[in-house]
């Protein structure tokens, strides 16, 4: 208002440019210069100002107003004029208030019982009774007086003006009908022009006859597959969709509205609401192979756990019957854990962009369904939002549905957010908010169409919010009527969608009741069909529903091609050609800081002497399985320099802003691409990402360092959901790599320890159980296992394990316990011959002082695992006991290696076998390793314990109290009496 207060205070004198003018010369004035200005944003202020400026002594050159508002002289009244600036802004201020606020008042519950949003109030701005007009100066008299329209609206359709009653008419068919939308926060004018262009112009939401006719088809395929669940297994669990039964057509139009454009894989993630009906009716699963999951005689192959009906994904490539387009469909299988799918299924879709150099979204895309009170409620929802528009991280653009049901199990959503809507965290992201009522199928319809070509022309983000209801229960097996009452006696009343579409086609003469009748029918006994053939089926093939398949890595049976794993070693030219351009910079005129040039010129001398440190070791493994055509993507928070500074991965120019050079990227020619980033700052978002991008290609080795390994705490759900269990419940390798910074350096409770107790608590091999040794055991107890779990103590051993997962003829999670302050330990250090061909991955490294040139003699055998042995062998040296004590390490501590320990436990068969570990006893590896010792030695020696007492906090936070724990488990490790008369 005060740009037009002050206009109007310039007309006040009656005079403009030297001039006099009239109110209506100010308002044809201003429109005409409108015209010649629609690319000005604040065309009012620029307006005044030209103004201003439009005096005959104006400075040569400067911008003049258009010629209307040149040499006429008319008679003018000021407060005529003031009125009608006024009233004019006043329009355009409504107009905003609809676009910005109309969502609030739209009918959006399908119930009519319930606002969509918490927020109750009607806006005040927004002309829902002839008083409120009163709001922006204008009165009942002004309904019927003609606007110019502004450039910001297009409900104008071809008239640049309107009576003020049809501007507020259309407003409320625009904004206020069965459409609520959210996007006046986005700060990009282009996209908020396109969306008011989609929702504004009148008559834009029309359907053909055949596009109706399909709609209805889908729907009764939706319905009447539910309805047959139904009658078949009443009191069977099925999370059916029964109240959004419109999320299939909804997926089905957005699909065949991608495949249009472009898109030719789609890959989904879900809860369990609604997910059989997708199978059946959007993935196209076969009937027969969904019914047959409800037999309770079907028999589970031995392929491990499986998991529920409701929780399995698919893979399936077909024809789009709108677009006659090949496209492929995959629906991810995921655990009853909600939204911890999102991120897995933006891994995998960015993996397969990146697979097939779709560098913009143009051929894969994603497509997140969710429940809106896990869409408002979880964590990992904004995790992975934050993911969207990341270099290294976006997928172009994500199209999230959401089946609103208004509750969450028997939680009102009053008390279940504290935001107005379930889909308020997507504004972070400026990401477009459709609120659409699921029971006006044609609404639903409309706004998927607009979201996918959202996708397809911004490649950003865009939610779909279906207001809806639960027709039942939680599950089927649930009373709703306990805490929802009132609302459960509405939906008993409601009216089932199919039966109100149906009937609105009918009236309009699209189909005849016969016609619907026949489509009814026709469905139906295609699932009758399906159900008889399914009792033909016996057993239970998890393999039937793999979401990843990985073609040719496999047999056909999905068994690995060979039970062996060759060699990990190198030739020494590769060596060292890897050691020269880790301790290089390749590109020329490059300006790096003095301390990388010094850790580069240690790099340098290393090679020159044949040696390795971690940070070389890491760069062996990498660079050797680039040059093999391996692709190799390292993720993690601050994982390009690490966060130990040993790394340096990433080069930056100290003098050119955005210069930079990843180093391994130039080993060879032909080599493959070498993928470092560092990430947000998440762990659940990220390790799920990382995760996906795993599912996608075996040929490819995906690690995910933590900043320090407790951190993997707030992962915790990613690991023990997908990555300890994924193969058993749903038959999915993954060769996903996670480095855990761990070791006590008195650093302090939450940057001590991985927490290895927990990993190995999952491991899946049994501790009283000694295992045949046949066949390349090494490999099959790999093969046997859930994952692999290691705490490397040299570089070269830690080269050889990275190499030896991708070696491998199949895929298992890889834990790997990464060092802290033996990164650049003197002692922590390997040989190129450690490396040289024909070697590989050592479980155990055998003890090599003088201890083992004469076994007999040796009277204690210390066990250990990861830092603490340098540790050992130093206060070892210094007690001079290298004669009496063998010191042993344990490399590969899951599947424990029960022949080499067997090995070493009878080559001093009487010497005391002690496990010695850094960790509080009631943490670390002991509760493990302790019972499988006990099983090597068949319980005749016993295994005794050193190391830190139990503790409740991992660390301690105090230097000196580490140090004094250290010392105290240090002299029990060397005194040779501390266990005579003991008992265990």
């Amino acid at each position: 208002m005060s740009q037009f207060r002050a206009l109007a205070g310039v007309l006040k004198g009656g005079r403009v440019g030297g001039r006099q003018c009239s109110s209506s010369y100010v308002e044809e004035m201003y429109f005409a210069w409108l015209e010649d200005h629609k690319n000005v944003h604040e065309s009012w202020d620029t307006f005044f100002r030209n103004i201003q400026a439009s005096s005959p002594s104006g400075e040569a050159g400067e911008r003049r107003p258009s010629a209307l508002l040149q040499g006429r002289v008319l008679s003018h009244s000021p407060d005529m004029a003031q009125k009608v600036v006024e009233d004019h802004l006043a329009v355009h201020t409504l107009i905003r208030a609809y676009q910005i606020r109309g969502h609030h008042v739209a009918q959006l519950d399908p119930l009519g019982i319930l606002e969509a949003d918490l927020d109750s109030f009607v806006p005040s701005d927004l002309i829902t009774t002839i008083d409120k007009l009163g709001f922006y100066g204008l009165d009942e008299s002004d309904l019927d007086r003609t606007f110019q329209l502004p450039p910001t609206t297009f409900i104008g359709g071809g008239d640049t003006t309107l009576p003020l009653r049809e501007i507020i008419r259309r407003l409320e068919t625009s904004y206020c009908g069965h459409i609520g939308v959210e996007f006046m926060f986005i700060n990009n004018v282009d996209q908020c022009q396109w969306i008011r262009q989609k929702i504004e112009t009148p008559g834009i939401m029309q359907f053909t006859n055949a596009e109706k006719r399909t709609l209805l088809a889908r729907l009764i395929r939706s319905t009447r597959f539910e309805d047959f669940l139904a009658r078949k297994w009443s009191s069977e669990k099925r999370f059916g969709l029964e109240g959004c039964e419109v999320l299939i057509p909804a997926l089905k139009t957005i699909i065949d509205k991608s495949s249009a454009a472009g898109i030719d894989s789609v890959i989904m993630g879900m809860p369990h609401r609604g997910r059989l009906n997708v199978l059946a009716n959007v993935i196209r699963k076969d009937l027969d192979q969904i019914f047959c999951q409800f037999d309770s005689k079907l028999e589970a192959a031995d392929e491990g756990s499986g998991d529920v009906k409701y929780h399995l994904g698919m893979h399936h490539e077909r024809i789009n019957r709108e677009t006659d387009k090949n496209i492929t469909l995959s629906l991810m299988a995921n655990p009853s854990h909600l939204e911890a799918v999102d991120p897995v299924v933006q891994g995998k879709t960015k993996a397969e962009q990146f697979y097939r150099g779709d560098a913009q979204g143009k051929k894969v895309m994603s497509i997140l369904m969710h429940g809106d009170a896990a869409f408002a409620g979880q964590g990992v929802v904004y995790e992975t939002f934050h993911l969207s528009e990341l270099p290294s991280y976006t997928t172009h653009g994500t199209i999230h549905v959401v089946v609103n049901n208004q509750i969450g199990f028997t939680t009102d959503p009053r008390v279940a957010r504290s935001s107005p809507y379930p889909t308020d965290v997507a504004r972070v992201v400026n990401a477009p908010i459709f609120h659409v009522n699921a029971d006006d199928p044609e609404a639903v319809m409309y706004v998927c169409r607009v979201a996918a070509e959202w996708r397809t022309t911004f490649n950003k983000d865009v939610v779909i919010d279906l207001v809806s209801y639960r027709r039942f229960g939680h599950n089927e097996m649930d009373e709703p009527m306990f805490t929802q009452p009132l609302m459960y006696k509405q939906i008993r009343r409601q009216e089932h969608v199919l039966k109100k579409y149906s009937d609105k086609l009918i009236a309009e003469g699209v189909v005849t009741l016969q016609e619907f009748e026949e489509e009814v029918a026709k469905y139906d006994k295609i699932c009758e069909e399906a159900y008889t053939s399914s009792k033909d089926e016996k057993i239970l093939h998890i393999r039937d529903w793999l979401d990843s398949p990985w073609p040719d890595f496999f047999t056909e049976e999905g068994e690995p091609k060979s039970m062996s794993c060759v060699p990990t070693g190198l030739d020494e030219e590769v060596l060292h050609h890897i050691g020269q351009t880790a301790s290089s910079v390749p590109l020329d005129d490059f300006k790096i800081h003095p301390g990388v040039s010094r850790i580069l010129r240690g790099r340098a001398e290393l090679v020159k002497n044949r040696q390795m440190d971690w940070a070389l070791g890491e760069y062996m493994a990498f660079g050797s399985l680039l040059k093999e055509g391996i692709h190799v993507r390292l993720s993690g928070q601050d994982v390009e320099r690490g966060t130990f500074s040993h790394r340096h991965h990433v080069l930056h120019d100290q003098e050119v802003d955005k210069r930079f050079c990843v180093p391994m990227n130039h080993l060879w020619d032909n080599q493959a691409p070498y993928t470092v980033c560092n990430s947000s700052l998440s762990e659940y978002g990220v390790l799920g990402f990382e995760l996906g991008f795993a599912m996608a290609s075996p040929n490819a080795l995906i690690l995910w360092e933590a900043q320090f390994g407790d951190f993997h705490n707030t992962a915790q759900c990613i690991i023990d959901q997908f990555i300890s269990p994924g193969q058993a419940k749903w038959v999915r390798n993954n060769g996903i790599v996670l480095l855990l910074p761990h070791g006590m350096e008195g650093m302090g409770p939450e940057h001590s320890s991985a927490r290895p107790e927990r990993f190995l608590q999952m491991s899946k091999d049994d501790p009283d159980h000694f295992p045949e040794f046949s066949g390349d055991f090494e490999v099959q107890q790999l093969y046997d296992c859930n994952w692999i779990v290691v705490n490397c103590s040299t570089p070269a051993n830690y080269c050889h394990v990275v190499r030896r997962q991708i070696l491998l003829p199949f895929r298992k999670p890889l834990i790997i316990f990464t060092p802290k302050s033996l990164l650049r330990h003197p002692d922590a250090r390997s040989s190129f011959d450690d490396l040289a061909k024909g070697t590989k991955f050592k479980r155990l490294i055998p003890d090599e002082s003088p201890a083992s040139q004469n076994p007999a003699q040796v009277k204690r055998v210390i066990f250990c695992t990861g830092k603490v042995y340098y540790e050992l062998a130093k206060e070892r040296k210094r007690q001079e006991l290298e004669k009496d004590i063998a010191i042993i390490r344990l490399e590969q501590i899951s599947p424990f290696p029960f022949d080499l320990v067997r090995a070493e436990a009878e080559k001093y068969a009487s010497a005391e076998l002690v496990w010695c570990q850094e960790e509080h006893k009631n943490m670390g590896y002991y509760d493990y390793v302790r019972p499988r010792f006990l099983t090597v030695v068949a319980n005749k020696r016993p295994v005794w314990y050193v190391g830190r007492d139990p503790a409740a906090a991992p660390a301690t936070g105090n230097k000196s109290t580490h140090l004094n724990e250290l010392k105290r488990f240090m002299d029990t490790a060397f005194n040779l009496s501390a266990f005579q008369g003991a008992s265990l």
